[in-house]
């Protein structure tokens, strides 16, 4: 990544001299076809490379000045400033086109460039399908990859329309932003954009599966838009696409939007491209969505999946406003964009789909990536200090989005919802096609709720750091609440002491046992203690449940009434949102040491398989996992992985048959197989000699029974090379890797490791597949000898490789399963000798020294729980 960094401060300035009028961009991609298919690099030749000719057309405000055009590639054919020649061996250095003592006024550059093809998912991204050998090409270029396709001044304030040609293979289909105008002999021209940011340009091309809809709303003044809608994916997949779901999806978000918006869509088309080898969830390419192919279901999925893609379209959709017209003016404010499409995205959802019951998963899922991120070293203000390129990348984070979002929420509560709408709907109508900072929304929400937004914006977007609410209740003689207090804390590193709108629900059982809600008040929270005063006199509850129906961000404590009450009738509790937060709460308190972890295993255990909400289900599955495999006492981890399979076992052979619950701990199940009789059962299921009513088991469960088949050395490779015979596919080559790298073997190790450490030659999806299956808890012995290579190798693959893979691969072969003071000391070895390495990398390597940290707090915690209960005093 040498020389590819932007600054703010090269922004700034940058932006002060030009503005841009526009962007002709013609890409010819006839290269994507023929040739070999392999590491073109490894073999000598060179990356396979396009031919990219950019003229833009942009204004200097001051003669004489300097400044730099980006592009990232192979090689530059011409350079033509205002119609003279410049010299490439001059003026391009590989990252840069250097423009010297420019004239004031208009300015012409072209730029004819060869490009390289990506296998990293950043730029044009190149895909062969192994299953028909088709080849796929699609673009991603946020935050700044833009530049690896076509010339340009890659910063989102320097907006202005752009217009593509591309020429592309016979009997190929090609997408962009703009409609398509014309074809001719495999020359595809497309209408010119609005006013955008590099960023969010699109091209996708080749014989993708394409379905069309469309979309049309009547407005009061008797006007009608009508949207042409499309929706495509690889050729292998339409049997699978259920695009009829996704259309229904984007009209439901298109008819919300309109209703509370007040500005019609204003970028033409629609389409949605679901493509290969993806590194996000979606992108919101105005015009031209892309997402990841993995929303495309291969087998049965509960409805959390589905649930999770229709928000994922719906906050793309809401970033049609929030990001693409109105987008910030650097990447401090990304927040304007990510944290209200976040929030937008699950609104949305819940008021105009058929998943009402979103905030539930927001509260349970979303929040907790928000409240792991806000407790990290890196944690940051939701507006955030980004100095370069590098930051912005990794800014993509739970602060940024779901915390965000969450703030967003209680700002809700705080200011009202028609004000808040109010506030959005005068922001688009004041900013269209501009860029902001955080004070030109803040202006228009005081304009409209009457409320003093910087006070507000103080506490919540301008300090780090998450609050815990603990409620402290005191009883007459007749067991009425004297008062009920709400104490407010925060973390030393970040003191901030927040005002809080929350709800305070009482609990108690009714005659059927049910654990209802019977009393609530809403109250607003500042400083370290809080009187309730409208509880005064009620009776006295089971559980109290501060920041009832989630108004706030916060983490939740209990009394000790209150958690003993859960421990016995979690799964009483009937409102399944309040159900949702204890269960986050509970997990709180284990990830801070303060419950057990098999405690915690033991709530799953006991309560778990009553869970109605199968998105809370599969998210408590998923931190069990964790619990059994960082949070627990080494010496407990083999009893209570016995326990969790016995007691997954015995869920999935009671739960109803066909069920998406017996899905769910089908797969849970089988992620936490260890016993010969577990792996017996998962075998049979596969050659069909065991059976379980209703449980179908499609080609993706296969390959969820085949992985820990895989990892503890019951299947080999003659095993999983027969299942990939079975599904030759994109995805079956995916679960192949996995599952190969994941074998108990030492060979088998190092060549995973060396596929991904020592060489480039697979491509980003492949390198994830392949650390997937390289870290198994139940190689920890095999594994200890990576640590050392891994501190050895993680400079050199930061400055070698792209930042996507560079993510990946230092986040992903950290040994957070050497889990001993050892490690840690060896990762305060690292950062201590590289004080100077890349600011980005050593925030990877602090994010997951703290993770390490807080499994041996959260070990040492369940350690003295079963020290406790040998000695027989408790704990």
């Amino acid at each position: 990544m040498p020389g590819e960094n932007l600054s703010r401060d090269e922004a700034r300035e940058r932006a002060e001299l030009l503005s841009v009028d526009g962007y002709e961009v013609d890409l010819d991609l006839r290269s994507a076809l023929g040739g070999p298919d392999g590491d073109e690099e490894a073999a000598g030749s060179g990356p396979r490379t396009f031919r990219s000719v950019t003229t833009i057309r942009f204004r200097n405000a001051r003669g004489g000045a300097s400044t730099f055009a980006d592009l990232v590639a192979p090689g530059v054919n011409a350079v033509t400033l205002n119609g003279s020649p410049l010299d490439p061996a001059v003026v391009f250095d590989g990252t840069r086109v250097a423009l010297e003592d420019l004239p004031e006024g208009e300015n012409v550059l072209v730029v004819d460039a060869q490009c390289a093809y990506s296998r990293t998912g950043e730029g044009m991204h190149r895909f062969v399908d192994p299953e028909d050998g088709e080849v796929y090409l699609y673009t991603q270029y946020e935050p700044a990859d833009a530049r690896r396709v076509f010339a340009n001044f890659e910063q989102p304030d320097l907006k202005a329309p752009f217009r593509f040609t591309v020429t592309a293979p016979e009997g190929w289909t090609v997408w962009s932003n703009g409609a398509e105008e014309s074809r001719e002999g495999g020359v595809w021209r497309f209408a010119g954009t609005k006013p955008i940011s590099t960023y969010i340009t699109a091209v996708v091309a080749g014989p993708y599966h394409y379905v069309t809809d469309s979309y049309s709303r009547t407005f009061e003044d008797g006007t009608t838009l009508e949207i042409p809608l499309g929706a495509m994916c690889r050729k292998g997949l339409a049997r699978h696409f259920d695009a009829d779901d996704v259309f229904l999806i984007t009209k439901q978000g298109l008819d919300f939007f309109h209703d509370n918006f007040d500005y019609p869509y204003p970028f033409g088309k629609y389409d949605q491209a679901f493509v290969p080898e993806y590194n996000l969830g979606a992108m919101e390419n105005p015009g031209c969505v892309t997402f990841r192919e993995e929303y495309i279901f291969r087998g049965k999925v509960t409805q959390a999946a589905y649930e999770s893609r229709a928000n994922v379209i719906l906050h793309e959709m809401a970033h049609m406003w929030f990001g693409d017209l109105v987008t910030m003016q650097w990447w401090d404010d990304l927040w304007l964009k990510e944290s209200f499409a976040d929030f937008m995205g699950a609104f949305s959802m819940v008021e105009s789909t058929r998943f009402e019951n979103g905030w539930v998963t927001f509260a349970n899922n979303r929040k907790s990536w928000a409240y792991r991120a806000d407790q990290l070293p890196s944690t940051h203000p939701i507006t955030a200090d980004i100095r370069d390129l590098e930051d912005a990348k990794l800014n993509f984070d739970g602060i940024t989005y779901a915390k965000g979002a969450s703030v967003l929420k209680q700002l809700v509560a705080y200011v009202g919802r028609d004000a808040f709408l109010e506030g959005a709907r005068r922001y688009f109508k004041k900013h269209a096609y501009g860029n902001t900072q955080l004070g030109d929304l803040l202006s228009v929400l005081a304009e409209t709720s009457g409320r003093d937004m910087t006070a507000w914006s103080r506490s919540w977007l301008q300090t780090a750091g998450v609050n815990s609410l603990t409620p402290v209740a005191t009883y007459d003689a007749a067991g009425r609440i004297t008062e009920l207090a709400v104490l407010q804390e925060a973390a030393e590193s970040h003191p901030e002491l927040r005002p809080h709108r929350v709800a305070v629900g009482l609990y108690r059982r009714d005659t059927d046992g049910s654990l209802v809600r019977y009393a609530r008040a809403e109250a607003d929270v500042a400083g370290p203690r809080t009187v309730i005063e409208e509880l005064a006199g009620a009776e006295r509850p089971e559980l109290i449940l501060v920041n009832d129906d989630d108004l706030t961000y916060c983490k939740v404590r209990f009394d000790e009434v209150s958690l003993a009450t859960l421990r016995e009738h979690l799964g009483d509790i009937t409102d399944p949102l309040a159900r949702a937060l204890c269960w986050s709460a509970l997990w709180n308190m284990t990830r801070d040491g303060l419950m057990p972890a098999r405690d915690f295993a033991a709530l799953v255990l006991a309560f778990a398989g009553r869970e109605s909400d199968i998105g809370v289900l599969q998210m408590l599955h998923s931190w069990t996992r964790t619990v059994l495999t960082q949070y627990a006492a080494p010496g407990w981890r083999e009893e209570g992985g016995r326990a969790l399979a016995e007691g997954a076992l015995r869920e999935l052979r009671v739960a109803e048959p066909g069920s998406e619950h017996q899905l769910a701990w089908a797969r849970f199940f089988s992620s936490v197989a260890a016993s010969e009789t577990d792996f017996q059962l998962l075998t049979g299921l596969l050659d069909g000699s065991a059976r379980i009513d209703g449980l179908d088991v499609d080609q993706e469960l296969r390959w969820a029974l085949l992985s820990p088949l895989a990892s503890h050395g019951v299947a080999d490779e003659s095993a999983i090379d027969a299942e990939l015979a079975r599904d030759d596919t994109a995805s079956g080559k995916r679960h192949q890797v996995r599952c190969l790298a994941s074998r108990p073997s030492a060979a088998v190790k190092a060549q995973a490791w060396a596929g991904v450490v020592e060489s480039d030659a697979l491509s980003n999806a492949l390198v994830e597949a392949t650390i997937a299956g390289f870290a198994q808890s139940s190689q920890r012995e095999l594994l200890a000898p990576y640590t050392d290579k891994y501190f050895e190798a993680i400079e050199r693959v930061w400055a070698e490789r792209s930042i996507q893979i560079g993510v990946v691969v230092v986040k992903g072969l950290f040994p957070a399963l050497q889990d001993d003071p050892a490690t840690l000391a060896a990762t305060d070895a690292w950062l201590t000798a590289h004080e100077d390495a890349a600011p980005a990398l050593r925030r990877l390597v602090l994010e997951s020294r703290d993770d390490l940290a807080r499994a041996l707090r959260a070990q040492e915690c369940d350690a003295a729980a079963e020290a406790a209960a040998a000695s027989g005093t408790g704990i």
